[in-house]
C-alpha cells in the first residue's frame, strides 16, 4: 500500500504501464523487440545530430541515435542528468544520497526500467505515506496528529475521503474501464473511453472535478483529501491544474508501489553515457557516448537557428557547429528566454504552445544524520519516535531515508510544490532548516532531530535553477491543444519542410509531466523521428510510434 488513504481494490492482476491514455503506444514492446528501433540508410552512418540537453531524455535520445550508427553531438549547460540530480551527504555511505529531483518510480514506468535494467541498477521500495515499507505515518492537520502503521490505524474520517475519491473518479472518469482497457493494452478501448473524456474535461480544474462529484460535497472532506491526498501524499497544490493531467496519473498507476534507485538516480544516464551497447551499427565495437564526446559533452547552446537547410548550433564558448538535425531535451521555456532564435525554428501554433506551458514549482531539503533515530520505540507509547510525516505545516511532507541500522542515514526535512515551495525560495538552506525543524518540533515535540544531524543540510528549488525555471510541466484547463502540438511535434509529415529536422522531446513534452517515463517516451518518439527525417524506418515487425500514428493519435479538439 502506498496511498495516504486506503487504496482501491478494483484492480485486476494484470500489469499497468503508463502508455497511453492520449496516445497508447507499447514503448515497453519496442524496446524489447529483437529488431531494434530502426535504422537509415547506410550513407547516413556517422552523420552528426545535435542533442540538446543532457537530461535523461536527451541522453536516450544520444544513446539510440548512437546505435542506430548516428553521432549524436550532446549539449549540457550543467550536468548530465538534468532534474535526475543526486547529491552526496557528508558522513554517509554511498547508497544514503539526496535526491534533488526525481526520487520514486512506479514500476508501471515500463520503457524506463528497460534502461534501469539495462544498465544493472538495483531499486528498493521507496517510503512513501502507509507504504509497507514505511515503519510509521503521522498524519498531521490542524495541530492533531495521528499515528499509523496502516490505513485502518487512522480515525474514521479519512476512510471515507478514500471512498469519496474512488467514487468521484468511477463516477466522473470511467476510472474501472479505463484501467481494465490499459491492463489489456486494448488500444480501440482506451481511445474510446479517453476520446468521450478529454472534451468533457479540458476546460476543468482538478478542483472543479472534485467539487462536482457527490461524494465530496463536503468541504471538509475535500480539505481532508488536498491535505493528505492519494500515493505520495497532497495533492492540493494541484487543485487549479486540469484534472486530465491527474486522470493519466492514477489510471496509468504513476501513484502505486514506488521504488527508489539505489544509490541514486543520477546513476542513469551516467550509467548510460559510459555505456557499450550490445549491438552497434557503423561504430567500433567499443563505442560509448563518453568515447564519443572526448572531454564531456559540449557546453550549454546559447543559440539556435536554421542554416541552409539544417541547423547552426552556438554553444557558451562561441562556437557555431552545423547539423542536418537536431533535438531539443530542455526544458522548453529555454527556447523562450535562454537560447537566441529565430521564430523559423518552429511554426507559430508550437511557439505559443511553448509560451502557454505552465510549470510547478518545487523545493527540497536534506539533512544527514547519524543512524535512523526514528526507529526507536518510545516506552511510554509503543510508538516509533518519529515517521514519514504528512503535514498542513510548512514542511508538508517529511521523508525517512535509512540503509540498516546504527548506519548514517538521511532525512528529507520538507518536499513541497507550488505555493509551498515559493515559501521557501528567498531562505537558503541553513534558514530553511531552521524552520523545518521548529515546525517539526511541533509534531515531535520530544525528539531532538538536531543532536542527530551530522552535516550541512543541502536544498533546492527549481524555479530557482537557472536552466529549468520550475520543477515540470503541469496543464491549466485548456491546455489540451497546445500539449497535443508538442507532443506530435515528432510525426512531421504534415508541417511545411521549412520547420522539419527540429525534434522537441522531454517530460514537458510528454503527457506524464514530472515523470522520468515521459522524458524517455518522448524521447523514442524523437528517435523515430530523427531516422525518418534521415530516409530509415523501422524493420515492419516492429512498428514505432510515427508508424502507427494515424491509428492511435491523440484526438484532436477544434479551436
Amino acid at each position: 500500500m502506498t496511498s495516504a488513504l486506503p487504496t482501491r481494490t478494483d484492480r485486476s492482476d494484470a500489469p499497468i504501464t503508463m502508455f497511453g491514455p492520449d496516445f497508447p503506444f507499447a514503448y515497453d514492446e519496442y524496446l524489447r523487440h529483437p529488431a531494434g528501433l530502426g535504422a537509415v540508410p547506410a550513407t547516413r552512418h556517422g552523420t552528426e545530430v545535435a542533442v540538446i540537453g543532457g537530461g535523461l531524455s536527451g541522453i536516450v535520445t544520444a544513446y539510440e541515435l548512437m546505435k542506430a550508427g548516428l553521432r549524436p553531438v550532446v549539449y549540457e549547460a550543467d550536468q548530465l542528468g538534468g532534474r535526475l540530480r543526486t547529491n552526496s551527504l557528508p558522513g554517509c555511505p554511498d547508497e544514503v544520497v539526496a535526491e534533488m529531483g526525481a526520487m520514486r518510480f512506479p514500476p508501471a514506468s515500463t520503457a524506463l526500467f528497460h534502461y534501469i535494467d539495462e544498465v544493472g541498477l538495483r531499486t528498493t521500495p521507496f517510503p512513501n505515506p502507509l507504504a509497507e515499507c514505511t515503519p510509521s505515518t503521522v498524519i498531521d492537520l490542524k495541530g492533531r496528529s495521528h499515528y499509523a502503521r496502516t490505513a485502518d490505524d487512522l480515525p474514521p474520517v479519512f476512510a471515507e475521503v478514500s471512498r469519496a475519491w474512488d467514487q468521484a473518479l468511477e463516477h466522473g472518469a470511467r476510472f474501472g474501464e479505463l484501467q481494465r482497457a490499459i491492463r489489456d493494452r486494448d488500444t480501440a478501448r482506451i481511445k474510446e473511453i479517453w476520446n468521450d473524456l478529454v472534451p468533457r474535461m479540458d476546460d476543468q480544474t482538478f478542483y472543479g472535478f472534485l467539487c462536482e462529484s457527490p461524494s465530496f460535497a463536503s468541504f471538509r472532506h475535500r480539505e481532508i483529501f488536498g491535505q493528505v491526498g492519494f500515493g505520495t501524499g497532497g495533492w492540493d497544490t494541484d487543485f487549479p491544474n486540469s484534472i486530465l493531467e491527474i486522470l493519466r496519473v492514477v489510471a496509468t498507476g504513476a501513484d502505486d508501489d514506488h521504488v527508489s534507485i539505489v544509490g541514486g538516480c543520477q546513476q542513469l544516464p551516467q550509467r548510460l553515457w559510459e555505456r557499450v551497447p550490445d549491438k552497434l551499427v557503423h561504430w567500433p565495437g567499443d563505442t560509448s557516448l563518453s568515447s564519443l564526446h572526448p572531454g564531456g559533452p559540449l557546453p550549454g547552446v546559447t543559440a539556435l537557428r536554421r542554416d541552409g537547410g539544417g541547423f547552426a548550433v552556438t554553444d557558451a564558448t562561441g562556437r557555431t557547429r552545423h547539423y542536418p538535425a537536431a533535438v531539443f531535451t530542455a526544458q522548453s521555456w529555454m527556447l523562450l528566454s535562454k537560447i537566441d532564435c529565430a521564430e523559423d525554428l518552429l511554426p507559430t501554433d508550437h511557439w505559443t504552445a511553448i509560451e502557454r506551458t505552465h510549470y510547478m514549482e518545487s523545493s527540497k531539503l536534506f539533512v544527514p544524520v547519524d543512524r535512523p533515530f526514528w526507529r526507536d520505540v518510545d516506552p511510554v507509547t509503543g510508538r516509533d519516535r518519529m515517521s514519514m510525516t504528512l503535514t498542513d505545516r510548512m514542511t508538508r511532507g517529511t521523508y525517512l531515508l535509512d540503509h540498516g541500522p546504527d548506519q548514517p542515514a538521511a532525512i528529507c526535512l520538507s518536499y513541497t510544490w507550488c505555493d509551498d515551495s515559493l515559501k521557501w525560495l528567498p531562505l537558503p538552506a541553513a534558514e530553511r532548516m531552521e524552520v523545518m525543524l521548529k515546525s517539526l518540533g511541533e509534531i515531535y515535540p520530544d525528539v531532538d532531530i538536531r543532536s542527530h544531524i551530522i552535516g550541512d543540510p543541502v536544498t533546492v528549488s527549481w524555479e530557482a535553477e537557472p536552466h529549468f525555471l520550475g520543477a515540470f510541466k503541469a496543464n491549466l484547463p485548456g491546455h489540451y491543444r497546445y500539449q497535443r502540438r508538442l507532443f506530435t511535434h515528432f510525426k512531421q509529415d504534415r508541417l511545411d519542410p521549412a520547420h522539419t529536422g527540429l525534434f522537441l522531446a522531454g517530460d514537458d513534452i510528454s503527457w506524464t509531466a514530472g515523470w522520468a517515463e515521459g522524458a524517455v517516451q518522448t524521447a523514442l518518439n524523437a528517435v523515430w523521428g530523427v531516422l525518418t527525417h534521415f530516409g530509415g524506418g523501422t524493420d515492419p515487425t516492429n512498428p514505432g510510434p510515427g508508424d502507427v500514428f494515424d491509428d492511435i493519435a491523440p484526438i484532436e479538439l477544434p479551436d
